[in-house]
Parts: C-alpha cells; sequence; structure tokens
C-alpha cells in the first residue's frame, strides 16, 4: 500500500489529528494559517486553535492576482502561471510558520488549503442556462503538498458544485459542527470581502441550518480606503465616522435583485465591485461627493445588507445571539450600524466560543478536511443549495 494511503487510514482512527488551515479570501490581504487539533467528526467535532498567523501578501504578488481577480477577460498566461505559483508559495509560507512555532512538518497530519479565489459564477450570476455554478479557486493542492511534505486536501468547493450547491459559503458545515448550541439561536456571521452568516437554531435542526452570503462586506470599503486613504483598509473606520451617508447613493447601491434572492444565495466582487459603486454614484447624481461621505455610505451599505438578511431569519419574541467574526468585526463603524438595527440580538465574538474571529474561516477548511478523512454522513436535508456532502481533493507528497 502507497505509505501515504496507509498514513490517512490510520489518521481516520487516531484520536486527534493536528491540521493547518489555510484561508485567503477576496480581501486579498493574505494568508491565514491556524495550527489545530482536531478529534471526533460531525457534531461530535472538537477543534482546539494551537496557533495562529496571518502572512501579509507582498504588493507584487497583490498585483499579479489583481490582474486576473474577478475579471472577465484576462491573459491566460497569467492564471496558468500563478496556480502552481501560489501553491508554492502558500506550502512555503506554511513551512516558514511552522519553524516560528517550533513545529516539524512531520508532526503535522494535514493541511487544508482553500487556496485563493479569483473568480466566482453562480449559476444566477453568469445566466447562461447551459452551464452550471462555477468558481475557481488557484494555489493547486500538488504544490502545497510537494513543497511541505504533508497530505494536503484542496478545492473543497467544487465537489460542493458538483452536488447541487453553488460552491459557498462553505461554513454551514464547520459551523454547526464547532458552534451548535442547544438552548441558543445563533448567527454567525463573518464579515470578510463578502458578508455570510450561518443560521443556528436553538433546537439543533440539521435540516434547518443554512449559510448565506448577504453581499458586501469590506470589499468595498477597502476599494474605498485604498483610493483614498492609500492604506489597505479604513482603520477603526475613522473615515467613515467622519462622513454623512448620501442617501440616494445609499439606494442605488441597495438596488439589486440579488438582495431580495431567495437564501442561501452567493456572490462576489465580479458583482460588487468598482464598477458597481461607479454606476451607483452616476444613477444618484453624486459624482462631487466627499471620500468621507462615500465610505459613511459604503459602510451603511454593508450593514444594512447584512441586517436585513438576518432579520429575515429572526423569530418574534426569540433572542439571538451574533457571533461575529472576519476583518468587519475590528470596524466599529459597521458593527455599530448592524448592532443599531438587531436590538432582538445580542453581540459577541467567536473569541468567546474558544475560536479567534479572525481565524475562524481557516479553521473552518481544518474541519471540512477532518471531516473529509474521518467523517460520516450529517444529513442537512434536501434543500436546494446545501448538499449533504464532504469536500476536498487529496494531494500526496512525493
Amino acid at each position: 500500500m502507497n505509505p501515504h494511503l496507509q498514513r490517512l487510514y490510520e489518521l481516520a482512527q487516531a484520536p486527534t489529528r493536528r491540521i493547518v488551515g489555510l484561508m485567503s479570501g477576496t480581501s486579498l490581504d493574505g494568508l491565514d494559517i491556524a495550527l489545530c487539533r482536531v478529534s471526533g467528526s460531525g457534531p461530535a467535532t472538537q477543534v482546539t486553535l494551537d496557533a495562529f498567523t496571518t502572512i501579509p501578501y507582498d504588493e507584487p504578488i497583490k498585483a499579479h492576482i489583481r490582474t486576473i481577480f474577478a475579471k472577465d477577460q484576462i491573459e491566460f498566461e497569467t492564471l496558468c502561471l500563478l496556480n502552481p505559483y501560489i501553491g508554492r508559495l502558500h506550502g512555503q509560507l506554511i513551512l516558514d510558520s511552522l519553524r516560528n512555532w517550533n513545529i516539524a512538518p512531520a508532526d503535522v497530519d494535514l493541511i487544508a488549503s482553500h487556496g485563493q479565489t479569483v473568480y466566482h459564477a453562480p449559476k444566477r450570476q453568469h445566466g447562461r442556462p447551459e452551464f452550471p455554478n462555477a468558481t475557481l479557486q488557484i494555489g493547486d493542492g500538488d504544490h502545497v503538498a510537494v513543497t511541505t511534505g504533508i497530505i494536503t486536501l484542496s478545492d473543497f468547493r467544487q465537489k460542493h458544485i458538483a452536488a447541487g450547491g453553488e460552491g459557498a459559503p462553505l461554513a454551514v458545515y464547520g459551523d454547526y459542527f464547532m458552534f451548535s448550541q442547544a438552548g441558543e439561536n445563533r448567527i454567525m456571521l463573518n464579515m470578510g470581502g463578502i458578508a455570510n452568516f450561518t443560521y443556528l437554531p436553538a433546537d439543533e435542526d440539521a435540516s434547518a441550518v443554512f449559510t448565506t452570503d448577504t453581499g458586501p462586506g469590506n470589499t468595498l470599503l477597502d476599494a474605498c480606503a485604498r483610493q483614498f486613504l492609500g492604506q489597505p483598509f479604513d482603520a477603526d473606520g475613522q473615515l467613515a465616522m467622519n462622513g454623512q451617508v448620501n442617501g440616494p447613493l445609499l439606494n442605488a447601491l441597495k438596488n439589486n435583485p440579488f438582495f431580495d434572492a431567495p437564501f442561501p444565495k452567493t456572490t462576489g466582487p465580479e458583482v460588487f465591485g468598482d464598477e458597481y459603486v461607479q454606476s451607483a454614484i452616476q444613477r444618484s447624481q453624486a459624482e462631487t461627493i466627499a471620500p468621507a461621505d462615500r465610505m459613511a455610505t459604503l459602510v451603511q451599505f454593508s450593514a444594512d445588507t447584512i441586517a436585513e438578511a438576518i432579520r429575515r431569519v429572526l423569530r418574534p419574541g426569540e433572542p439571538y445571539v451574533v457571533y461575529m467574526s472576519g476583518g468587519g468585526m475590528h470596524n466599529p463603524a459597521l458593527t455599530r450600524a448592524i448592532q443599531t438595527q438587531l436590538p432582538q440580538c445580542r453581540f459577541g465574538r467567536t473569541d468567546a466560543l474558544g475560536i479567534s474571529g479572525d481565524a475562524k474561516e481557516a479553521v473552518l477548511f481544518a474541519v471540512l478536511a477532518n471531516e473529509c478523512v474521518m467523517g460520516s454522513t450529517t444529513s442537512f436535508g434536501s434543500r436546494e443549495g446545501v448538499p449533504t456532502v464532504s469536500m476536498g481533493k487529496i494531494s500526496l507528497p512525493v
């Protein structure tokens, strides 16, 4: 038997697995690396976060990715070159982090690599009936495995699509296993480039659990900060808090059929990018809007669409707790604008549940890898967009 396959067989029976989870989101800010200890599977999953770091991408790497990111037309050679390059880069960043943590690669059982999303095209977005949902992440798993010498699971989103989903958000699976709690209605709100939430009912009914995108989280805010501040983000929401919301622009931004579509649904910067903002500015005749007012309006846009989506799942008279994660939880202008609209909810961070809000998405993929290797079937019902499926392609080192 191939020794790596023998290793997988042994891992599936071991009480605990040490898994490195990776996440690089649509914000393109860098690679999140979470070293996790995972035991059990399904609803019995237990996760301990042993170490976490975010390694920023340098500007040349960001520039290369942006040449193919969320664009209808690209230079195909660049895409072809970046796929192995990002895989090797991620592998080297893992090795660097393990060295800093005094962990030998041989002491890590698995890597769970999300890859770098460069295009997301659900059917409702591309509108071409002869083609299915589609998404593309680069950073090939074979290159991660060979660079590190560690068995790697990657390309998680493709099985979700093959089974009838849109390839995102995948948090429904990990959130249910890690965070579902009898007696407490929970909303797991992640505010990355695109915002999404998972609904976890207090009765722990898996068939009622789902994750959905709500629309922009930080993607438009960060683009505004790069344009007017020369910074990757609006630190502490300062620019936004010095501005006033422009009503006509806000209404124009919210005029999109995505927001009325049923749950679950997905989207990305392919829809909500700079062209979307510029079009809204022109339609609302807000060409002379001050930078602070633009930022304040974009914050309100994200906050309104997040709050409006969450309200759709709240039952009257029942208490809910919203646990926040992702970069948006650090923006007080955004979090305050959301909280004021959801008085029925108490707010906290996933840190209160033992998982850093900054690390949560990387930890999620460690859980998905664990489920692929040793999990059994947990049924999420037969709803469209929430297939009962395990995910991840296995790449073996040489």
